[in-house]
């Protein structure tokens, strides 16, 4: 649980983009480690590039990084025209963990960045070298743009610095720029965790392309509607597949917010597999017909007709989010990346987009949402853990999690899909929502509310749980203990009250103060913890007072009492057995049962 190796193989990825082209710059192919880190470190600052400005194509991004000899300090640049802001950019990549988490960048360093100098137009550094070929290349497009009077400058430090250092001396460091720092928790929290999840490129005007070639009684059909959380306005069109396909493929989860789940490859793979084998077998239109379609809610739309190509449109849509047939657009980005445009043609789907009014506020906005989703067919059923998925609670719980154990807290199903795909995370790395929970009650000695069947339709929220780290802390050690004392805990059994008791008892007996200990402990623990296990159920096999189970001889019919262990691990007197025996846990802040409140629309999902 890692978050320095997701970075790691998160910037892996990133050097495999690189093409034959620029192989030696990314040491593809390399097995030298040196030139591995080297290319990393380059990686970097793609990384922000990718995140920080949804610059998708490697050679974009490379056109904007400098890194180099006589590179004036300046590892990196971007010249944004929308918020007409240049940024320069120093990256400090640290090659194990504990550098990369800790140590700081030296002020000297900082010091070196030529920014002043450069945009003097100087050609040479104060020591006389000549600045290489891409700092020269910056300072012909920064003199060649229009109104650059309108432009401000930047400094982006992807580093740590010494929190103590005052505002002004960092600025004067840089000289005297506005300066930006992403330090290693910042950068964990702002370019990991969005790229692990799929949610690093925010929609603002999404472009769909319309064909009209063989629609007869025009493009689409628009009518407005009145309803109880304000007036919305309703468009229905058909749209390529492709397009969709495209949409989804470059902004992921971040245009499902709304939605209570991601993609469900495995829990949907009936849905899927349909979807799949409609567009892959078929060569006419039949995905028209068969798919129930895309609903997706904007700000503001906008279909012109008249762009200057024959028999073509185009839709503009403002801050859109698909609330209804995610799974859908999903399975057609995944299709494009593994067979390509070809096998879309012709094909459509139905998309109806819901813009609403100025006038309506955020409450009333997730209120119709939530209309929407309760109303919607659907195709993948939304259980009540999905309603649940998009509380405020949640979201800080998620953010906790990650932040303080590198755990990647799965709110939503399907979440961080993209991650595990692209082989940036371990299944270790992620703890699916109700075994967190499950493995919390567990932990507090809680077995039976552990083993509830209906775990979220009597939820629980406490709402000092995000900030009360000795329950999270001893939740994380059970964690460790569970994945220890059972190969695979994603198949944990819920009414397997045996396991949770182990974890339970083991957490009592062994959880250190350090949570830098809970990884030793575990591994070091584990033998004599299974001895004291094995003694525990052994004292209870051999009480005959607790023979109460009952059983009947099959020629006699006679009932006796014995005892059963697999009916005393199911029963709930279990709970009472494993207190007795290890001890009750008192925590200093007693857990407080609250209905949940709703903060947050959620919707179904097809």
């Amino acid at each position: 649980m890692n978050k320095y190796i997701a970075l790691v193989n998160i910037l892996d990825q990133l050097r495999a983009e690189a093409g034959a082209k620029y192989s030696k710059l990314y040491a593809l192919g390399e097995s030298d480690i040196d030139k591995i880190n080297a290319a990393r470190s380059r990686s970097f600052i793609h990384l922000y590039l990718k995140v920080g400005f949804g610059i998708i194509d490697f050679e974009e991004r490379e056109h904007w990084i400098t890194d180099g000899s006589n590179d004036g300090g300046i590892d990196g640049y971007l010249i944004h025209e929308d918020s007409k802001t240049i940024f320069f950019i120093q990256s400090k990549f640290r090659t194990t963990a504990r550098n990369f988490e800790n140590k700081d960048i030296k002020l000297e360093e900082i010091l070196r960045m030529d920014i002043t100098r450069i945009l003097d137009g100087e050609e040479f550094d104060v020591e006389g070298n000549e600045y290489n070929g891409k700092i020269k290349q910056m300072q012909r497009e920064v003199s060649s743009l229009d109104g650059i009077a309108r432009y401000k400058y930047k400094v982006i430090l992807l580093a740590n610095l010494n929190d103590k250092l005052p505002k002004g001396k960092l600025e004067s460091l840089t000289g005297g720029y506005s300066t930006e720092i992403f330090n290693s928790d910042r950068c964990y929290d702002r370019l990991v965790f969005p790229v692990v999840s799929g949610t690093y490129y925010n929609a603002v005007d999404l472009n769909i392309n319309i064909d009209l070639s063989n629609k007869n009684a025009g493009s689409k059909i628009r009518y407005d509607v009145q309803t109880s959380n304000g007036d919305c306005e309703i468009t229905v069109l058909f749209v390529p597949t492709l397009e969709i396909a495209k949409v989804m493929n470059r902004y992921k989860n971040s245009i499902l917010h709304y939605n209570p789940r991601s993609y469900l490859e495995l829990e949907g793979q009936k849905v899927n597999a349909a979807i799949r084998g409609t567009i892959l077998e078929e060569s006419t239109n039949e995905f028209a017909l068969f798919n129930n379609g895309i609903t997706m809610i904007s700000d503001e739309s906008y279909l012109n007709e008249k762009i200057g190509q024959k028999n073509r449109a185009q839709l503009t849509v403002r801050n859109p989010q698909i609330i209804n047939g995610g799974q859908t657009a999903y399975t057609l980005s995944r299709i494009l990346e593994s067979s390509g445009e070809s096998v879309f043609n012709n094909k459509e789907v139905l998309l109806k987009v819901i813009t609403l009014a100025e006038s309506s506020d955020e409450s009333r906005k997730l209120g119709l949402i939530e209309s929407i989703s309760t109303a919607t067919n659907q195709q993948t059923p939304v259980i009540p853990a999905d309603r649940f998925s998009n509380e405020t609670f949640n979201l800080e719980l998620q953010k906790v999690l990650f932040s303080r154990y590198g755990l990647l807290f799965e709110r939503k199903r399907g979440e961080f899909y993209d991650g595990l795909s692209h082989n940036y995370l371990d299944t270790k790395s992620v703890i699916e929502r109700n075994l967190f929970y499950r493995l919390l009650y567990a932990s507090e000695g809680r077995l039976n509310r552990a083993t509830t069947k209906k775990l979220f339709q009597n939820a629980e929220v406490n709402t000092g749980l995000v900030r009360d780290f000795e329950r999270l802390d001893r939740f994380f050690f059970a964690l460790l203990c569970l994945q220890e004392l059972i190969s695979d805990s994603k198949y944990i059994k819920r009414k397997d009250r045996s396991v949770f008791g182990q974890v339970y008892g083991f957490t009592q007996r062994y959880m250190p103060s350090n949570i830098e200990e809970f990884d030793e402990a575990v591994s070091a623990n584990t033998a004599n913890f299974l001895d004291e296990w094995s003694e525990f159920v052994d004292s209870y096999i051999n009480d005959t007072d607790r023979f109460n189970f009952l059983a009947y001889d099959k020629e006699t019919g006679e009932a006796r009492k014995v005892f059963r262990l697999d009916r005393w691990f199911r029963s709930k007197r279990f709970e009472e057995a494993v207190l007795s025996y290890f001890g009750t846990y008192s925590p200093t802040t007693m857990p407080v049962s609250l209905p949940i409140e709703r903060t947050s629309g959620v919707a179904s999902d097809c």
